[in-house]
């Protein structure tokens, strides 16, 4: 279990995160949204250790996270939105490289090496160097080397950043193969679309402050699960209704362009964290 307990960070005058009090439970799968500058990135690198907090803690099964508790950082592994490989090295030197850093024994990093490429559906070119490898192959080898640890913990910075359509869906299929395995998994992400399928739980940041948390479904069904959009030559405005019938009702008195469709956690976003963004 993650535990943060008034997690803040600053930077001189700057307050990046506030006060973040945030539970995910073991085998858990957590999407934190928030529009850039929200502090998304910043709680990821405290959690990785990459940042020191200014204030608060965080707790891993009850035991505190810090720089020097090396047993239990090594239960937590990250993909950052940076690829950060060479790239003149093929997929199996990344992978073998990986596992001489973190000491792996040689018989268990080939064991393992072979097991994630092929769960990753990245076998059949383990023999191409980084560079020739497509955007989505890269993402999948930063996830096969995050995993050759064997950490409880996936930290994920903008996992899909880049992707085709096609290339995102292949890493949703994964992530889900992943944490139906327990492992637990923290996200941050643009695509609200990603979140509403992957997340058990979401939470959503603005100038660094965590104002909800809850399951993508019961965010919306508190919006309502019906929108309405009202087009004109001006704007895209949606009206929200908790019942198609009331959906209907108002669509059916309107004259001038409108459609009916189902609420998403991007509406969710947008009525949440995009009336701020509206009024600057």
């Amino acid at each position: 279990m993650i535990e943060l307990k008034k997690l803040t960070k600053k930077y001189d005058e700057f307050t990046a995160v506030k006060e973040l009090d945030l539970t995910i439970e073991t085998g858990g799968f957590f999407g934190l949204l928030g529009p850039n500058g929200a502090g998304k990135s910043t709680t990821i690198g405290m959690l990785s250790t990459l940042f020191l907090p200014t204030e608060g803690e965080i707790l891993i099964d009850g035991e505190r996270l810090t720089r020097k508790n090396t047993v239990l950082k090594r239960k937590i592994s990250v993909v950052t939105q940076e690829y950060s490989m060479r790239q003149d090295m093929t997929i199996e030197e990344v992978m073998e490289y990986q596992g001489r850093l973190y000491f792996v024994p040689k018989k268990e990093r080939r064991e393992k090496t072979q097991e994630l490429l092929e769960f990753c559906d990245l076998m059949d070119y383990r023999k191409r160097t980084v560079r020739k490898l497509s955007g989505g192959m890269k993402r999948k080898l930063m996830v096969c080397r995050a995993l050759l640890t064997e950490p409880e913990i996936l930290l994920l910075d903008e996992p899909t950043a880049g992707m085709d359509a096609l290339a995102r869906r292949q890493m949703w299929n994964l992530l889900k193969r992943l944490n139906r395995n327990h492992l637990t998994i923290l996200l941050t992400t643009h695509y609200m679309e990603e979140a509403e399928i992957l997340c058990d739980r979401v939470g959503l940041m603005d100038r660094g402050r965590l104002q909800e948390v809850d399951s993508p479904r019961a965010m919306i069904e508190r919006l309502g699960c019906y929108a309405v959009d009202q087009v004109s030559e001006e704007q895209t405005r949606s009206f929200f209704f908790q019942t198609q019938e009331e959906a209907i009702r108002y669509l059916s008195g309107r004259k001038d362009l409108a459609s009916l469709r189902n609420t998403t956690l991007e509406d969710v976003f947008l009525e949440k964290v995009g009336k701020y963004l509206e009024r600057h």
